[in-house]
Parts: C-alpha cells; structure tokens; sequence
C-alpha cells in the first residue's frame, strides 16, 4: 500500500494520476474508490429494426462512437449548443449539451464512450440531452468487466484510464495482511480486506461489489471510531473543576424570581446539565432547540450554578448585536442578581455581575472588561471572538456557552478550553439548526446532546409553505393579500432577499445547491433539456438574486401601496439600521424588507408574517433560521418560501422538504444531504472534504453503532492500542497522524 505508483506504473502513468487527483502511492489508488457502476450486460447495442424498443422518458445507456460533433451559438436565445451524433451498431442518437462548448473537444470523431440519459424524440430521432458520458480508450469497450467501475476523475484523466490503472496494480498487488481481528470479522460476517480492495474495484456481480463496500466502509467507521473514542478519552485527562448545586445560591434565587413556569423540557435538560455540572467529567454538550425553545433560560441557569461554585461562564456570540443582546437579556432575566457592587443589587448579596466583551468597545470600557474578567468580578462575560484573543484571561473559567455555534470555526469552539490550567472548563453549545459537521459528531457518538422539544406556553408552530411562483402565479399574488390582512389584523410582515442591490452586493445568502465536485470530470449532472422537437434550449442563464434597494420601492408602489414599508440591511450605518428597527419594533412600520441582516438578534412578537423571495438561493439552515424570526408570539404566524423553481426540480423538492419540517434536527439532517457532513476529525464544517472516502452519516447509522460499540470495548482493553498495532495503523489511515495523535498521548 505504501508503494510509490511511480515504482508500480511508471512515470508516464503514475505523474497524471498524482498532478489531477494527487494519488502518489498504491494505497492512494486504491482507496480511489468507483463512485458507481455500469452493469456491462445492460449497456444497449442496437440494431436495424430496434427501434420500436425505445420509449421516451426511458433511461439508457449506450456505448457507441461519436461520427461526427458540432457547435453553434443558438439562434433565438443565448447561449450554446454542442450536438454529437453518436452511433450504436447501426442506430443512430444525438446527444445534446447546452452551454459546454469544450464537448467538441471531448467528444471528437471517432471517440468511443458510454452515455448514459433519458430518451426523447428529436427531429423525427431518438435525444439523449445532456448525458452522462465516460469516455473509453482504445480496445477498452473489450476488456470491460462485468460492472463497469466509473471513478472520480477529471477532464484531463478520465475514468477509463484510472481504470486501467487500478488493474494494473491489481494485478501485482500483494496481500496487504488484515488489521481487523479473525474473531471480529466473522462476528460481522466481513470478507478479507484484500479481497474487499480487489472486488470493490472489479466486481463481477452486484452481490460482490456490496460485500466488498460493507468491509471498507466497516473498515472507516471502526477507525474513526477508534479515533474519537480516544481523543473524547484523552481529553478527559485534565478533569473539569467540579460546580456541585447550592441551594442557597444565585441559582435558587434566580428559579425563584421566574416570572413563567419552566417546560418539563427545560426542567429535565436543566437537571441532567446540573448533574454534569456538578462532576469532574468535562461536559462537552449540544443543547438543541428551536427559536423560542428556552435555550437561553436553560443555559443560564447553568452559568448561575457554575457561579454558585465560585467561577465563571463565558457565553460567545457571533455577532456584536447578538452579543450585546444577549448581555442585556441575561441582565433584564437576573434583575437585582445581576448588579453586583451596583445600586439595586439583591439585598442579600446573593448577586453577580455581566460583562460585555467585544471588538468595538472603546479604550476604556474594553479595560475594565477586562479586568472584571480577570479579577473574577464579573461571574458571566459575554462576548463575540474578542474573548477567544490573547490578552483575555479569567480568574477561575468553568463553563464555556457557545451560541449559534456554527458561526465558530471548530478552532475557535476550542480556545477557551485548551487553554493551559490544572482543570478544563465544562462546554455547551446551542444552536437551533445543528451543522452539519455537528450532526455528524453527533451520530458518531463524539458529542453529547440534550433537546428542548417543547415550546414554551403560549407559542404557536409557524406554519410553512413553498410557493412556486412560476407554475402557480397566483399564489403569489395570494401572499400578498395575506400580507394586507396581517396588517389589517395589527400585525406585522418580514420580506426577506437574498441581495443587497446592485452595488451592495449579496449579504451572506448560501447557494440553492452545493457547488458541483471538482472531480466531476467524465460523468456530468444533466442540464435541463430543451422543449421537445424545439432545438434551441431555454436560456439557463439565472437572473440575479432579487435585492432590497429593488424590490422595496417596486412592493411600495405596487401589491403593498398603503402600507407602511422600511427597508433594512447590513451595509445601512449603524443608526439609520438602529433607527428603523426600534420603528418596527414599535408597531410604526407594517412591513421590514431585509437580509439576512435579521436572521440573529431580532425579536418583534406582533411580526407574524415572513416572505423569502428567492428562496432557493439560501441555505437549508438559514431558512430555519431566518423562519424563527415569526412565531415568537401568542399570535399563529407564517412562513411562505417564494421560488421560481421549475416543478420537479431539486431546488423545490427541497422547499417543500424544509416546509413541512420543523424540528432542528430533522432540518440538519436535510441539511447534510445537501451539503455532506464535513471533515468529521477536522475544521472543516461542512462539503466535500472529508477524510472520509464511503462513511456516510445518513446511509451507514446502524454500521456506525455497530463500530462504536466494538471500538469502546477494544479500548477499554488497550487504550493506546499498543496490542493491536493493526488497529492503530487502521486508525492512521483513516484518519492521518495529526488526528491520531492520542494514541501517543495515552
């Protein structure tokens, strides 16, 4: 495995397959794995009198040879068009690609492929519109094996000549000696691991390419349980200062002054955190729940016990509005037991004091931040990164709550509790729309969680819907009548876009979809084809997002004319943005069309209506998110996610998926099936780095329990592994040195 491909293929070979993939040793190529399979017997080869065979809408796939390609600009719309008549025995087909001029070059005359698409009827013949294509080298279509292996691959290296690679070293490969236990393998029923990396490359049938992908993804998710088991294990090396409850203390005096009762939800979290709290075990804890769950009033109260023990509690925000917020709630909720060495504190000196700490404070104020910081007057500091910043020190640090966690780099999270000290500081963070990354931790057993399913009394569910403004006009018209019947009905309506305007440019919308992998290479996603028997394709040019500066006045002078409308972003100076929200929070505006200046740190009860225009162009969460920003009073409210996506398409699948979900969890389960889960050991927070190359969180849950189990029970036995060196070089390769590096610290 750890053989230079240079030694096993040569340099004309191995150098293209290091330069486009950066595949340097056999291991590498290798772990190279087939994204799919073609089935050989199922590739169509036509004949005269075989056309009566074909439907349209039928999915086939072809291996033929191009006779002949050409381009041209279209002729009554923008854009391009590539034609390649393709010859399959004695058919003939058309593949058609929209807007790729570089398939001339691809798919030159006399070139041998497969293609893979949906029939349709052109010209009196038979379309494939934007294939699949894997284009094949001389003398491959010959050797093909039964599955047809299709690789990750690029323009310049394409799938048939990795391909052909793989079997040349197949083909000298010496059996690489299994790191998995005998005993373990049957007890799982997995084959051998060189018989997994010859049939996961080569399989014959269906059956053999299954097995051989259960034992190497098997193989990835015991390694990566090894992994986090012991850093979660290493970590726990440095105990956390232990904060047992008082019952005399701030924290009982602040559950006395509740002017709400609790949710049995809140109740039972708040007992398991106090439970944690109270050990030497370092908490490292999600506390999940929707906007207006009580996330705040739980951890709270947490911080209140950890100052009960003579510490302290940092609550990080992402932004400065958020934060100071977040300062001012905590205040308002604690009242006289947050004026600590003030006039009005509690009387019987049961009090603390709240500190805010961020980037922009003067001078003066940031000094006396941080000296109430390091002197420990302060019990609960809340800031933004500029906690995170060398020069920021605390007197006895017990409890680090992280708000909105997704805002933090995965380093940054980590700060505050590696710093150097006899213990490590308990960790919460809190979110209403889990990361990916975070879902990830969660299901691999790294990361401990807690849920608020519950709204407190009184909130009502926002009720959701996707509408679909090109196939059904009016109900876009609809929504804006709703918006004049809220108002009428003394409410309040958010307009959400997802750009600024044409100089302020876009204001932190995530694209609809996930950018396409760069090693798409060979086998492309399909473009939407033309109308049939029409041959100039739709204009797949996108208009640019709808922004503010544009959509306010045309709302003004049209459907909403009468109302009293603001426009609000994040490039308005400080006071104008301050000026009309207090306006709307008042009730002296009807309608606030925004960014997603609003999605943190908004709070208008009466605001019971939101519209998202161009709703496809954010991310799965930030419409979670955004959503949140309604239904936070005793009123029903709404939610309308407005797209011109086509029926059918991805983009309004997905609205209508995220419509009719309202759990956080389930939402960031979504989330991850757009957007991956990220590099689950590193910083990576979401996307296509892993390095992982089959583990996958929502295919493979009950595998991952499976591998979880195992792994605590060889630990337990052999915590550095040093009795299994198999088991830590599997460790290794799965997850690379620097992440396995508890396996010397232990």
């Amino acid at each position: 495995m750890d053989t230079s491909l240079l030694t096993a293929l040569g340099d004309k070979t191995a150098r293209p397959l290091a330069r486009q993939l950066e595949l340097h040793t056999v291991g590498d190529l290798l772990r190279h794995y087939p994204r799919r399979y073609i089935e050989h017997a199922t590739v169509t080869h036509t004949s005269d009198r075989e056309d009566s065979r074909f439907r349209p809408g039928e999915h086939v796939t072809l291996l033929g040879t191009v006779e002949k390609v050409t381009g041209r600009r279209m002729r009554h719309r923008k854009g391009h068009i590539v034609e390649a008549t393709v010859a399959v025995g004695a058919q003939r087909f058309t593949c058609t690609f929209f807007n790729q001029p570089y398939r001339e070059r691809d798919l030159g005359a006399g070139t041998t492929a497969l293609f893979s698409g949906d029939l349709s009827r052109y010209k009196g013949g038979w379309q494939l519109a934007a294939p699949e294509f894997s284009v094949l080298g001389p003398g491959v279509s010959a050797q093909l094996p039964g599955l047809i292996p299709v690789y990750p691959a690029t323009r310049k290296l394409r799938s048939w000549a990795i391909m052909m690679a793989v079997r040349q070293v197949l083909d000298v490969f010496d059996d690489p000696g299994d790191p998995l236990p005998e005993v373990l393998r049957a007890s799982h029923g997995l084959m051998s691991l060189g018989d997994a990396l010859h049939r996961v490359h080569l399989p014959d049938t269906r059956e053999e390419q299954v097995a051989a992908r259960r034992r190497l993804v098997w193989d990835e998710a015991f390694g990566l349980q090894l992994a986090m088991a012991g850093r979660r294990a290493s970590a726990t090396t440095r105990p956390a200062a232990a904060c047992p409850r008082r019952d005399d203390g701030l924290a009982a005096a602040f559950d006395a002054r509740l002017p709400f009762a609790l949710t049995d939800s809140q109740r039972a979290v708040g007992e398991s955190l106090a439970d944690a709290l109270a050990g030497t075990e370092p908490l490292n804890r999600l506390l999940q729940g929707d906007v207006g769950s009580g996330k705040t009033v739980v951890a709270l109260r947490a911080m209140l016990q950890v100052v009960d023990a003579g510490r302290q509690a940092v609550l990080l925000a992402p932004t400065e509005v958020l934060a100071a917020q977040h300062a001012r709630s905590l205040q308002a909720m604690l009242g006289p037991l947050g004026r600590a060495g003030e006039l009005g504190a509690d009387p019987d000196g049961r009090a603390t004091r709240v500190t805010l700490l961020t980037g922009s404070l003067g001078a003066k104020a940031r000094r006396e931040a941080l000296l109430d910081a390091q002197s420990g007057s302060a019990g609960i500091v809340v800031g933004t990164h500029a906690v995170i910043q060398q020069g920021v020190a605390f007197a006895d640090l017990g409890l680090v709550v992280v708000d909105e966690q997704h805002r933090f780099g995965v380093h940054q999270r980590d700060e505050l509790r590696s710093r150097p000290g006899p213990t490590t500081p308990h960790v919460l963070v809190m979110t209403a729309t889990p990361i990916p990354r975070t879902v990830a931790l969660t299901l691999y057993g790294d990361l401990d969680t807690s849920a608020l399913d519950e709204l407190p009394a009184g909130r009502q569910p926002i009720a959701t819907t996707a509408v679909p403004a090109r196939i059904r006009p009016r109900w876009l018209e609809r929504a804006w009548e709703r918006v004049h019947e809220e108002v009428a009905a003394g409410h309040q309506v958010y307009v959400v876009c997802p750009r600024i305007g044409e100089e302020g440019g876009d204001e932190g919308a995530e694209p609809a979809e996930p950018l396409p992998d760069h090693l798409a290479g060979d086998l492309l996603d399909p473009e939407a084809p033309p109308e049939e028997d029409d041959d100039e394709a739709a204009d797949p040019t996108e208009r640019p997002p709808l922004a503010v500066g544009e959509v306010a006045p045309q709302l003004a002078e049209g459907p909403l004319s009468g109302l009293r409308l603001e426009m609000l972003h994040g490039r308005m100076p400080a006071d104008e943005k301050d000026a009309v929200m207090r306006a709307f929070g008042e009730g002296r505006v009807d309608v606030l069309v925004a960014t997603t200046v609003i999605e943190v740190g908004v709070d208008v009860p009466n605001a019971t209506m939101m519209i998202i225009l161009d709703a496809d162009r954010f991310g799965v969460s930030q419409l979670h998110q955004l959503r949140g920003r309604v239904g936070r009073g005793a009123a029903a409210s709404s939610c309308l996610f407005v797209t011109d996506a086509a029926e059918g398409s991805p983009a309004l699948t997905r609205l209508e998926r995220l419509a009719a979900t309202p759990d956080g969890f389930e939402v960031s389960r979504l989330d991850l099936e757009v957007r991956d889960e990220g590099d689950v050991l590193g910083a990576q927070q979401s996307g296509r780095q892993s390095g992982l190359h089959m583990l996958s969180v929502l295919k493979h849950e009950e595998l991952v329990a499976e591998a979880r189990d195992e792994a605590r029970t060889v630990l337990a036995d052999d915590p550095s592994l040093a009795r299994h060196p198999g088991l830590a070089a599997l460790v290794r390769s799965v997850v690379g040195d620097e992440r396995a590096d508890f396996l010397e610290r232990l």
